[in-house]
C-alpha cells in the first residue's frame, strides 16, 4: 500500500504535531510513503527527525494555482493507493481521485464543501462523525482516533522559568485563542493561593492574557512559554495539566496528560467530556466557571491521594484506547482494507 499524505494547516498546532507524528509512525511501520506540507511549517524538523524528507507546497488561498499542478505531478509521479488530506486547503488542492483513493481527515468541526471529491473522510471523534452523518454526508466516515507517546522525559528545571520549587504548579498548554479558555484559567488562579500557571502556546492574544493577568493580580505567578515541543519535559516538571476550553472536540492535550501520568482539570468542552469519568480519569467543570475550575484545581492539589488516583485512572483511560500501537494498527488496517476494495 502506497500512501500519499497531504497537510496544509497552520505553521504550528495540535493538528500538525500529531500529523508528523503519525507519518514517523507510519515510516517506522514500513509504509512506503510520499508526505506533503506547507511551506514553511514547524512540521518539517519533525518530520525530518523521523527520516521523511517532506514536500513543501505553497497551499495559499484561492488564487494559488502552483500548489495545485505541483499536487497533480506529485500524485502522477508516486502513483499512491490512498491520498490521506488533512483539513481543509490540502483537500481542495487535491486532483480528483484516478486510480487512488482519496481520504480526507477531520479534526474539527469542519465545512464539509471542502471535502466532497473525498470517498471517505476520517472523524477523531465520535461526536464529529455524528456532526458528518448530520450535515447530509452519505460516503463512509471512520472513526480512527488520535494516540500520544508516553516516552519518559527529564524535567524542564522549574529555575528556566523563576519559578520556585515546592510549590503547586499547574501547565496549559495550546493556541493562544479565546477558545481555548486560557482567560477563564488566569481568572480561576486569583482563586488558587501559591500556585503558579506555566502555559505554553502562541498566538495572538498572548497580550490580552498578560493584561488580565496584570489586572487579576496574579502576573507574577503566570510564565508565558511560548510554542514548546518538549510536552514531555513539561508535564514531568508540572503538577496538574488544566484543559480549560470553552471549544475542544476531542482533547490532544488530555490524552498527553494521560500518557505521562498528570492530574488532568478539564472544562466540560465537547472532546473532555467525552474523554474524562469525572473523579476516575479527571476532574470535569463546567465551561466558562471560573470558580468551579479553582475548586476543583485547590482539590486535586489539597486532596490527599486525588492527584496520584486520577493519574492512574488517566493512565488507564489511555492505555485502553490511545496508544500508539492500537491507533496506528487501526490506521493501518482501515487504509489496507480500502486500498485492497479499490483494486
Amino acid at each position: 500500500m502506497r500512501l500519499l499524505q497531504a497537510m496544509a494547516g497552520r505553521r504550528q498546532g495540535g493538528a500538525e504535531r500529531f500529523f508528523a507524528r503519525l507519518a514517523v509512525a507510519f515510516e517506522c511501520a514500513g509504509v512506503e510513503q510520499q508526505v506533503l506540507i506547507r511551506a514553511g511549517a514547524a512540521c518539517a524538523g519533525w518530520l525530518e527527525e523521523g527520516g521523511i524528507r517532506p514536500v513543501a507546497l505553497p497551499f495559499g488561498g484561492a488564487l494559488d494555482t502552483v500548489s495545485a499542478r505541483r499536487f497533480r505531478r506529485e500524485v502522477e509521479s508516486f502513483r499512491p493507493d490512498v491520498v490521506l488530506t488533512w483539513m481543509n486547503r490540502a483537500s481542495v488542492f487535491c486532483p480528483q481521485p484516478a486510480g487512488f483513493v482519496h481520504v480526507g481527515r477531520l479534526g474539527g468541526y469542519y465545512n464539509l464543501k471542502y471535502y466532497h471529491r473525498c470517498q471517505h473522510l476520517i472523524a477523531n471523534t465520535l461526536d464529529i462523525v455524528e456532526y458528518v452523518r448530520g450535515h447530509g454526508w452519505v460516503k463512509p466516515v471512520h472513526y480512527l482516533p488520535n494516540f500520544a507517546r508516553a516516552a519518559p522525559a527529564r524535567a524542564v528545571e522549574r529555575g528556566e522559568f523563576d519559578t520556585p520549587e515546592g510549590v503547586p504548579l499547574l501547565l496549559a498548554l495550546g493556541r493562544l485563542h479565546r477558545n481555548k479558555g486560557f482567560d477563564v484559567l488566569i481568572e480561576a488562579l486569583g482563586s488558587v493561593p501559591g500556585a503558579y500557571l506555566w502555559l505554553a502556546g502562541s498566538g495572538s492574544i498572548v497580550g490580552n492574557l498578560r493584561r488580565l493577568a496584570a489586572a487579576l493580580g496574579v502576573l507574577d505567578r503566570v510564565r508565558f512559554l511560548g510554542w514548546r515541543d518538549d510536552v514531555g519535559a513539561l508535564h514531568a516538571a508540572a503538577d496538574v495539566l488544566v484543559c480549560p476550553s470553552r471549544h475542544e472536540p476531542l482533547g490532544n492535550v488530555v490524552i498527553e496528560a494521560w500518557a505521562h501520568g498528570s492530574p488532568v482539570v478539564a472544562a466540560a468542552a465537547t472532546g473532555p467530556a467525552v474523554l474524562i469519568e469525572d473523579g476516575v480519569s479527571g476532574l470535569s467543570v463546567a465551561v466558562d466557571d471560573a470558580a468551579g475550575l479553582a475548586t476543583a484545581l485547590r482539590r486535586v492539589i489539597g486532596e490527599t491521594g486525588l492527584a496520584a488516583r486520577l493519574a492512574v485512572g488517566g493512565r488507564k483511560a489511555y492505555a485502553a484506547e490511545f496508544t500508539e500501537s492500537i491507533v496506528v494498527g487501526r490506521y493501518l488496517s482501515f487504509l489496507d482494507q480500502i486500498s485492497r476494495e479499490a483494486a
